[in-house]
């Protein structure tokens, strides 16, 4: 019995790791779409994100599951009620990719993102694609220093996210107020989607510390890395 519940658990942790692939996979495919104005991979975006709310059920259910027959305590029970916790950021991340998918199958011929902008769009969503990669990685390894990475890492994506806002304020701004619109809100989707990769690291390292990210100092980033 007792391996039989370890091994659920197990699956679960492992179901985590297939969604964070799945949305980090969504966000760079929806970033392609809304750049090249690409329906057809915006339509698959937002198909394939019921993969994802599938998943999301699934592990639910099967944690609640866990709770009721095996009422685990300490560590376990980290383990149960964190899952159940990364799974909803998980859900919502593959959200905010099918959104900015949803902002190009909208403004489809037309190109959502002005030509300046480009490669400012395009390195939100590289870099939300690493994040969310990193934060797989940190499901797998329950490396807490990588974890605590995460949060510096995140500061990238606020400095892109306040320069696209510069632009938009700018006197020069010459693109329209509903590419302004289209604009803000895709640097919004990009900057919560990693927030909510950084959600799923601080919430390993409460899981392996039972101790909250916010409490333990992160490491010192190595010179020359």
């Amino acid at each position: 019995m007792r391996d039989a519940y370890h091994e659920e658990l197990d699956s679960i942790g492992e179901g985590l790791v297939e969604m964070a692939r799945l949305v980090g996979s969504a966000i760079g495919r929806a970033t392609t779409a809304i750049l090249d104005a690409d329906l057809k991979l915006a339509e698959a975006v937002i198909a394939a994100d019921e993969k994802v709310d599938d998943l999301q059920r699934d592990l639910e259910a099967r944690a609640i599951a866990l709770l009721a027959r095996q009422q685990p305590v300490a560590t376990d029970l980290r383990i149960v009620v964190t899952s159940l916790r990364m799974s909803a950021d998980l859900e919502r991340s593959g959200d905010l990719a099918q959104h900015v998918a949803k902002l190009a199958r909208l403004r489809f011929p037309e190109r959502a993102v002005p030509r300046d902008l480009h490669a400012t769009i395009l390195e939100m969503g590289q870099l939300a694609q690493r994040l969310m990669a990193k934060a797989g990685e940190v499901i797998i390894t329950k490396d807490v220093d990588l974890a605590l990475q995460l949060e510096q890492d995140d500061d990238a994506m606020d400095l892109l996210h306040r320069t696209l806002l510069q632009h938009l304020m700018d006197d020069r701004w010459k693109h329209g107020i509903e590419t302004a619109v289209d604009v803000t809100l895709l640097g919004r989707y990009y900057e919560r989607f990693a927030d909510h990769a950084v959600s799923v690291a601080k919430r390993v390292v409460y899981l392996v510390t039972g101790e909250h990210a916010d409490e333990i100092a992160a490491p010192a980033p190595v010179e020359g890395a």
